[in-house]
């Protein structure tokens, strides 16, 4: 194992957006939009753990760098399901923020869950998925605009290990 250089790659302009979305009653959502959640401002906790998280990416996952964002942001927006989070996070590095975006997506949600669990211990996060990433050499990437990749030569070669 190892964490790859990035050494020689220019630094450009790079942005992640990734989305998740929390199921809960119908309830619950409307408990923490009315602000009636014994623990507080359930939104704005959510919102301060994304950008906190995203921040310290690299403390929880194994390999990835640590690299100086210039900015984070997670808005929550409230779906028939429950709650829909987009976290968008943007660096200029030499290496992408894919990684920021999905963990302060994850964290946000995971606040929701613990100030209304004492109200709704079914809450489900599901569908955590990276939505856009510009920058760096691959350029840009939307999901839903291309038909999924091949793999790579050297994807193939290491799968063979």
């Amino acid at each position: 194992m190892k964490m790859v250089d990035v050494g020689a790659k220019p630094k450009t302009e790079r942005v992640a957006v990734a989305t998740a979305l929390l199921r809960m009653l119908p309830a619950t959502r409307e408990r923490i939009l009315a602000g009636k959640v014994e623990k507080g401002d359930v939104l704005a906790a959510a919102r301060l753990a994304g950008i906190m998280a995203a921040k310290r990416t690299p403390d929880f996952v194994p390999l990835c760098h640590p690299i100086a964002l210039s900015g984070v942001e997670v808005t929550l927006e409230p779906v028939a399901q429950g709650l829909s989070i987009r976290a968008t996070v943007r660096t200029v590095d030499r290496t992408g923020v894919e990684m920021e975006a999905l963990t302060s997506a994850c964290a946000a949600a995971l606040t929701v869950y613990d100030m209304c669990k004492s109200v709704d211990r079914g809450m489900v996060m599901e569908a955590v998925q990276l939505e856009h990433k510009s920058g760096g050499r691959s350029g840009t990437w939307e999901r839903g605009s291309q038909p999924p990749e091949a793999p790579t030569k050297r994807a193939r070669k290491r799968a063979k290990r």
